[in-house]
């Protein structure tokens, strides 16, 4: 069993569990916004990509992010997925990302967003 993200019940007030590719969505959602130093018991795990929405728009922090992100997903879960896209935006107060990978146990390739405001 797969625990979903966030954690929650279902109607039968048991721990709600996820299909294989939502959790390895859930996977790299943890991973991209969870700061370093966040999980005590794994010090790097995270990418520290929050603080972007107050940096300065730019195409080298652009360059410098997807290079720190696709790192991060390789470390963390390399085992699970192969990266092949990394497209991150910045506007005004949000922030989004898009993530293409191939899941490596079922070949599938996938497509996830994230968005976050500040």
């Amino acid at each position: 069993m797969q625990i979903d993200y966030p954690f929650h019940f279902n109607g039968k007030g048991r721990t709600e569990s996820a299909a294989p590719d939502k959790h390895i969505r859930d996977l790299i959602e943890q991973l991209l916004f969870t700061a370093p130093g966040e999980r005590v018991n794994r010090p790097s795990f995270g990418t520290g990509i929050m603080q972007l929405v107050f940096a300065p728009n730019s195409a080298e922090l652009a360059t410098a992010t997807q290079f720190l992100i696709q790192g991060a997903l390789s470390q963390w879960l390399g085992d699970k997925i192969q990266i092949e896209a990394v497209r991150i935006e910045s506007l005004e107060s949000s922030l989004n990302i898009t993530v293409q990978y191939l899941i490596k146990k079922s070949q599938q390739r996938q497509m996830a967003q994230f968005s976050r405001s500040i």
